[in-house]
């Protein structure tokens, strides 16, 4: 194979790669502006995760993570249990973020739901933060830039941003992929490659909040940490059956339990957990217990600009 005959194959890689993130892109903006426009009052957050999921997979993708329905000064990391019965009310401010991939290659994408209208400048505070930082992406941008314009324009409007919650880098299969972008102006930081995926997601509180989460006891999004065998036959299985289906990515018991009976399932899981064969991701909780919004695009940067996979 000559040096030409490799760069056409990178190269074809490569424009591969951007079709699938722009495709999942499209079904997970999509699915998001349906969220949007839906009255949610009156439904489970089962009902809400278990309707999501399944618009993104009727679309043709598959579900990156199962989807977040983060309430009020929850942040972020709350996904429904089996028949959760918490139902959303009129007084809610609710975070639905949601994942849609395609041979692994994600989008990472949320709305802030709310029909108080006492919380609509939080919400809106969200989405232009997340609207200025899109403006100002490409190649070679620094992410600390970035967070500044987050929290001048978090600042501006009369909120805080959440300091230690952020955006992140993507790669196939990995939804944290190492990198982060800022809520916050940070010293030094990293210089935003061409032709790699990114989301970005501010976190905006009250003036009375922390800016800052801490975690919560409850975990009930999971992924798997390591492939070794454990000797249980029971878990051993299970493992397999993460890997074939979820990868490396994050999933719920409420996907398990199609195969494996509730109880049991969450036995093993538990048994796994402690293992560190799984890993348990705690729910993020306002440090005041204040109330939270957020908004999220996915993006990648080339050298003219941006392609915001998640814009509609």
């Amino acid at each position: 194979m000559t040096d030409n005959d490799f760069k056409g194959m990178q190269e074809n890689k490569k424009l591969l790669q951007l079709e699938e993130y722009i495709k999942a892109g499209k079904i997970a903006a999509e699915v998001r502006e349906m969220i949007r426009e839906k009255n949610w009052i009156g439904k489970t957050v089962y009902e809400i995760c278990e309707e999501v999921e399944g618009e993104i997979r009727k679309r043709g993708a598959k579900c990156a993570f199962p989807v977040n329905t983060s309430i009020n000064e929850i942040a972020a990391h709350y996904t429904a249990e089996p028949n959760d019965p918490i139902t959303i009310t009129d007084s809610d401010l609710v975070k639905i973020d949601l994942g849609a991939q395609i041979n692994g290659y994600i989008a990472d994408t949320a709305v802030t739901v709310c029909y108080d209208a006492q919380y609509d400048g939080m919400v809106q505070a969200a989405e232009e933060a997340l609207s200025n930082a899109m403006l100002m992406i490409k190649g070679g941008v620094k992410a600390s830039d970035i967070g500044r314009t987050i929290e001048t324009t978090i600042k501006q409007m009369g909120y805080k941003p959440i300091a230690n919650l952020s955006g992140h880098s993507l790669e196939q299969y990995t939804i944290h992929a190492g990198r982060s972008i800022p809520n916050i102006w940070s010293i030094g930081g990293f210089s935003l490659s061409e032709n790699t995926a990114y989301a970005c997601e501010p976190f905006v509180t009250t003036r009375d909040g922390g800016g800052f989460v801490r975690n919560g006891k409850i975990k009930n999004i999971f992924a798997l940490n390591s492939r070794k065998k454990t000797k249980d036959e029971e878990a051993d299985k299970l493992l397999d059956y993460i890997w074939e289906n979820f990868n490396m990515l994050p999933f719920a018991l409420r996907w398990i339990t199609k195969e494996w009976e509730e109880k049991k399932a969450r036995g093993i899981l538990e048994y796994l957990v402690s293992k560190k064969a799984v890993q348990a991701y705690p729910v993020l909780i306002e440090v005041n217990e204040q109330r939270v919004a957020q908004a999220e695009h996915t993006f990648i940067p080339n050298e003219n600009g941006v392609t915001v996979t998640t814009e509609t």
